[in-house]
């Protein structure tokens, strides 16, 4: 196959199936990785892909948000391991402590709420409506839901209301999420609504535990929320690559890679 025509097909997986990665394509057309490297920056230069770290996303896709359930098919085991991990993170030490947490909206937040043992005893605050329901059967938790406009996309209010209730929170740790994350451009979100509520989740913690699968690395979204200066702790997997973990480590953030 002709480098045109692998470019070609290359542009159709990316606009089908939202991002393609540089591994897999270098299985599929059986080339070596710096070949599909170079034809995701021809493309790039074409304006028809944005590069993201370890691939590309089709142009125009760069503030693509998809809804909870795709969010939650994509890299399930890798947020299985960051919600297990993230148990440590727990006031008091795993699952069985005391203290007072922010869970954000996101899908490996559902999660990690799912992995909250029965008997843990704690003070919860979370925006996410999908997050409330996996604990509100939980007896041992005080659960506080705060209210603003759902956005149906995400299950999780924003606005005013929202932005006013995390004012008056001082909680011991947020689990926050995000939808990008890189050394230059920060924490971004698609939504400038989210991004001013998860402004307001940090401001309302004492310590920051982002939660963010490896593929997040390097992509940047539209709204920028924070910086990684903000984070005292990031849960991630074995994606993301030694090197990348000790860059960022080295910018002052704790990296865990599960």
């Amino acid at each position: 196959m002709y480098a045109p025509e692998r470019q070609q097909e290359i542009l159709r997986l990316a606009r089908e199936g939202g991002r393609v990665d540089v591994l897999s394509l270098a299985e599929e057309f059986q080339v070596t990785a710096e070949t599909v490297r170079r034809d995701l920056k021809a493309l790039d230069r074409a304006g028809l892909v944005r590069r993201v770290h370890g691939g590309a996303i089709p142009a125009g896709r760069l503030d693509f948000e998809p809804d909870l359930a795709e969010r939650d098919a994509v890299a399930a085991d890798e947020k299985q391991r960051i919600a297990r991990a993230a148990l440590a993170e727990l006031p008091g030490g795993e699952g069985a402590g005391s203290g007072s947490v922010i869970l954000d909206a996101g899908t490996t937040a559902v999660r990690l709420a799912a992995e909250i043992p029965l008997e843990a005893e704690l003070t919860v605050v979370t925006h996410g409506l999908p997050v409330a329901a996996r604990l509100a059967d939980h007896p041992g938790l005080k659960l506080h839901l705060v209210g603003g406009r759902i956005r149906r996309r995400t299950r999780a209010a924003v606005d005013d209301w929202a932005l006013r209730a995390y004012r008056e929170i001082n909680a011991d740790v947020l689990f926050l999420a995000t939808n990008g994350f890189s050394l230059d451009g920060g924490l971004t979100t698609p939504d400038l609504a989210e991004a001013a509520v998860k402004r307001a989740l940090i401001a309302a913690a004492r310590r920051v535990v982002l939660l963010a699968d490896s593929a997040k690395f390097g992509q940047q979204h539209f709204a920028r929320f924070g910086e990684l200066s903000d984070v005292d702790l990031l849960i991630t997997d074995t994606g993301l690559s030694p090197d990348d973990a000790l860059a960022l480590e080295r910018a002052g953030t704790e990296v865990v890679r599960a």
